[in-house]
């Protein structure tokens, strides 16, 4: 494990080795609990990336990845999976200090993670066409499912060892070459895991890391004609710039944007179970995640004493140093990330919003970017503080009479990523389950997940599909190849036959 207290200076992973940045620049990460410089990055610029691209187009063209078989790719996958695990407290440590993530809540995440590239692992030589029938008995006709080329992935600062993961384990799976650009504010688990796949056996350049600002980095990848697909996840504006520079070029994306995730809580749910989801669903990762159960629609009857347990946990909610096992709130991931959070709660408190509990800044003893756990009532779904994506500890809380109005309510948004819903009538759960137009629905229970599962965001929450064996159709093309049998002349076109 490294030393808490070294400053390291990372270089670009490119063509299976460091690249040190072609602009000679570097920049600075700090630990968003204490302020502390953490180490420096390489300052990436159009040049990295095209270095980074080039060496990922001829890494797809090296026989040594071409022609490699399904199952020996699986082998690989399966080995990156098994390095991670070895190297898991290295792994969360870096990231916990890199973004303020619960050093605890980071070793459960590395304790699941490896299964995601053994999922894939698995999943490799399960890749193939079909046979079609045709109305000629002598053509026949199959169809196999291809590798697109270079993916290039953007990732964010909130999870970035999870969430680069379910770009890069699928897109390896199918055989494609992979640049990745991480978030400026968490680039060091990216790097590691770059490293670790070349442990693992992976060719040279099959997988490349720059690192840098999005608008010279990330802007750079996105216009790279070498690229045959981008996988994004963060804010829908940013999705949206990517899908109008990419879509002129025909080049495929996948989007993983925004939530204003609903959490409904009927009148017969367990209310003491409910509340705990709500706590979950919105403080965890102190609110820093695009499925969090932001908005939350309680049924008139248990809606005063769904809101005494919430607030009663929020208030008990210990903030301090990720590193702490003690501890269950971290800070915010950076300062500007802090400052957001605190004009929106201002922002509902202008609009007529009021705060039960929290709603104000704190440095956690440590200097840091910290944010109390705060309740928002008397808000509806006009204001902007319900309406626009917050990412941190804030929620807000509705009352409702019908099934029928918590449904409306809980649609009436331009996000449709996810959205629980907490009832012990069966019935209810499906039908209302049916009915959210939200691409995971939760019943009683939040923020489960799995690399079987597929993940796909509606309307303004993204495009595209992440996890399960949905996503390989994200990373494959589809050929169809027509084969004639018979050994008869070809007939003469022009001849008419009878």
């Amino acid at each position: 494990m490294s030393d808490p207290t070294e400053v390291t200076t990372w270089q670009h992973f490119i063509d299976g080795g460091w690249e040190e940045p072609a602009g000679g620049e570097y920049f600075d990460s700090t630990d968003p609990a204490t302020r502390r410089r953490l180490y420096r990055a390489a300052r990436g610029t159009a040049a990295d990336i095209d270095r980074a691209v080039t060496a990922a187009q001829n890494a797809f063209e090296d026989p040594r990845w071409r022609d490699l078989s399904q199952t020996r790719r699986g082998h690989l996958l399966r080995r990156l999976g098994d390095l991670i695990a070895e190297n898991a407290d290295e792994l969360a440590l870096m990231e916990s200090r890199d973004n303020g993530k619960l050093l605890r809540e980071m070793r459960g995440q590395l304790a699941t993670l490896p299964e995601y590239y053994h999922y894939y692992a698995g999943l490799a030589d399960k890749i193939h066409g079909s046979t079609i029938p045709t109305s000629d008995r002598r053509v026949l006709n199959y169809t196999a499912r291809e590798p697109l080329g270079v993916v290039g992935a953007i990732t964010p600062w909130n999870s970035p060892l999870t969430l680069t993961t379910s770009k890069l384990a699928p897109a390896l799976c199918a055989g494609n070459t992979v640049v990745i650009k991480p978030s400026e504010y968490t680039s060091a688990t990216g790097l590691r895991l770059a490293e670790l796949a070349s442990e693992a056996g992976f060719p040279p350049g099959v997988v490349n890391v720059v690192t840098g600002f999005g608008a010279e980095a990330g802007q750079a990848l996105v216009d790279h004609r070498g690229l045959a697909k981008i996988s994004f996840t963060g804010s829908t504006a940013t999705g949206s710039r990517i899908a109008a520079a990419t879509a002129s070029r025909f080049v495929g994306t996948t989007l993983e944007l925004g939530g204003k995730s609903p959490n409904i809580v009927f009148d017969d749910a367990d209310v003491a179970n409910a509340a705990m989801g709500v706590i979950a669903g919105v403080f965890a990762a102190a609110g820093q995640t695009c499925i969090a159960g932001s908005r939350v629609f309680a049924h008139r009857s248990v809606y005063d004493q769904l809101l005494e347990r919430v607030c009663e946990r929020a208030e008990s909610i210990r903030i301090g140093d990720p590193l702490d096992e003690t501890t269950e709130l971290g800070p915010l991931a950076f300062e500007a990330q802090r400052d957001k959070v605190a004009d929106y709660v201002d922002l509902g408190r202008s609009e007529g919003a009021r705060v039960l509990t929290g709603g104000s800044a704190t440095d956690g003893g440590l200097g840091g970017y910290f944010y109390e756990p705060t309740v928002l009532v008397d808000v509806d779904n006009s204001m902007r503080v319900v309406r626009e994506e917050i990412f941190g500890p804030v929620v807000a809380v509705m009352p409702f009479d019908t099934e029928e109005e918590a449904v409306r309510l809980a649609n009436d948004t331009e996000y449709g990523l996810a959205a629980g819903v907490w009832t012990t009538n069966l019935a209810r759960a499906h039908r209302v389950a049916g009915r959210l137009d939200a691409g995971t629905v939760w019943v009683n229970t939040y923020r489960a997940m799995s690399p079987m599962s597929p993940r796909q965001g509606f309307k303004s929450s993204g495009v595209g599909v992440e996890h399960g064996t949905e996503t390989i159709r994200e990373y494959t093309r589809v050929k169809s190849v027509w084969i004639n049998t018979s050994e008869e002349p070809v007939a003469d076109p022009f001849t008419m036959r009878s």
